[in-house]
């Protein structure tokens, strides 16, 4: 049962290290903008997403995607993600410090 239990720790573990990771490559795209983890230049008229709920996060984002609030290239740029990403995304963002 104790290896049951140890090899679930670390399959959990290890797909919880995976998720960030994934979550990061595909955030990647995102320092262009909103500076790299998520803290865009001083000054810069852009929102800084580290340490912003990752829920509003994910619902801002699909709103974007779903043309549900304007955007300049936010709603372009949105359409190329599917919902696990988008989750995977702002999951890494809302670990960031702000």
């Amino acid at each position: 049962m104790s290896r049951t239990i140890v090899f679930a720790a670390a399959l959990a573990a290890a797909l919880s290290a995976q998720a960030q990771e994934s979550g990061r490559n595909l955030a990647a795209g995102c320092a262009i903008c909103h500076g790299t983890l998520g803290k865009p230049a001083p000054g810069a008229p852009l929102i800084p997403l580290a340490g912003l709920p990752q829920d509003h996060i994910a619902t801002q984002m699909r709103a974007f995607r779903d043309g549900k609030r304007p955007a300049t290239v936010m709603h372009q740029i949105a359409k190329g993600y599917s919902d696990p990403q988008i989750d995977a995304i702002a999951a890494w963002f809302a670990a960031q410090k702000r």
